[in-house]
């Protein structure tokens, strides 16, 4: 399994049981996130309730919860949302950050990207939700998250150059 760390938190942000489609030049990677309902289990012990003198509902199952797949799984933690100023503020401070952990050649390969997946994500500005590694690291990478058109599950967005892959 690889699993994708955050190159300035350490943070574990994505893995490959989730599939990335890149785009912008690779420096954004898109993620499918799903709702999922988590908790508690029923379990059918064949028994009748009906012919046992029970009611066929017997209460509230208040043990479960609907999640995001992958906020759930990576314990990623929801951020303010950012306008346009706050959020060049970030990316200018992230840039900064990150291209001095990258290697040369890819230094290069982020600097000639970054600039669509900003234009990108500030088309989207309105619309995204922000989210943090489970530190909360402030000079860790964001991930963002949308609803496409009539979408019900969310579309998540990475930074591609911020993340690390690490065989487990």
């Amino acid at each position: 399994m690889l699993v994708y760390q955050d190159l300035l938190s350490g943070d574990e942000l994505l893995s490959d049981s989730f599939p990335y489609k890149e785009i912008e030049k690779g420096a954004l990677w898109e993620v499918e996130g799903k709702w999922v309902v988590k908790g508690a289990v029923d379990v059918d012990i064949g028994a009748n309730p009906s012919a046992e003198g029970g009611e066929e509902d017997e209460g509230v199952d208040d043990q479960t919860v609907k999640v995001v797949d992958i906020v759930d799984t990576f314990r990623l933690q929801e951020q303010p949302p950012f306008d346009k100023k706050q959020f060049v503020a970030w990316i200018k401070k992230y840039i900064k950050l990150l291209t001095a952990k990258l290697e040369p050649e890819k230094q290069e390969e982020f600097k000639k990207s970054i600039e669509g997946a900003t234009k990108y994500l500030l088309s989207k500005i309105k619309d995204l939700q922000f989210f943090v590694g489970e530190s909360m690291h402030d000079d860790g990478s964001l991930v963002f998250a949308y609803y496409k058109d009539g979408a019900v599950d969310p579309t998540f967005l990475y930074l591609g150059h911020g993340l690390k892959e690490i065989k487990c």
